[in-house]
């Protein structure tokens, strides 16, 4: 008898102690906010913070979070994009007195060609003074990342980066 009640007492008492209270469910939506963000969805991150709002009016890391989605949705999508750019992986790039524009084209192609066209980014080379036009580019690199490869690019013609959510611009320093 002792035993058919704690049975009883546990299979009644088991599923309430699983379930999630408003507050545990608003860091759960909160925890996937911070996920998408990460990967640069500024629109999941804002939607998973406004659920957790929801549930949770309180919870201020979540609030937060959502302002600063609002304010920083480009740079979230250009992180993004900065990221899965620079991780690709390069076997060989070899330049030997090319010029930057060529550099850029080498490169997309290999990108191209490396992720069977899934990751091949827009290059603009923004010049308006012409600062690059004789500038030439030496290399001789093997199973690097792109973001490596746009390092030495930029090191050795003075040139910087800007990812857009759409583009990788070159600009002249």
């Amino acid at each position: 008898m002792k035993t058919l009640l704690l049975t009883i007492l546990f299979s009644s008492v088991s599923p309430l102690a699983f379930a999630e209270n408003p507050a545990q469910k608003a860091e759960t939506y909160y925890q996937q906010g911070l996920a998408a963000e990460k990967a640069g969805d500024p629109d999941a991150a804002s939607a998973a913070y406004l659920a957790a709002l929801k549930l949770h009016p309180g919870h201020a890391n979540a609030r937060y979070r959502a302002g600063q989605v609002k304010i920083h949705a480009a740079s979230i999508k250009s992180g993004a994009t900065e990221a899965k750019i620079g991780s690709v992986m390069i076997p060989v790039y070899k330049l030997d007195n090319e010029s930057v524009q060529d550099a850029i084209d080498l490169l997309s192609i290999a990108m191209d060609k490396e992720t069977d066209g899934k990751i091949v980014p827009n290059f603009i080379i923004e010049d308006p003074k012409n600062r690059l036009t004789d500038v030439k580019v030496t290399m001789n690199l093997k199973n690097i990342p792109v973001k490596a490869i746009l390092h030495y690019l930029h090191t050795q013609t003075q040139t910087k980066a800007r990812y857009d959510e759409h583009a990788v611009v070159i600009l002249a320093r």
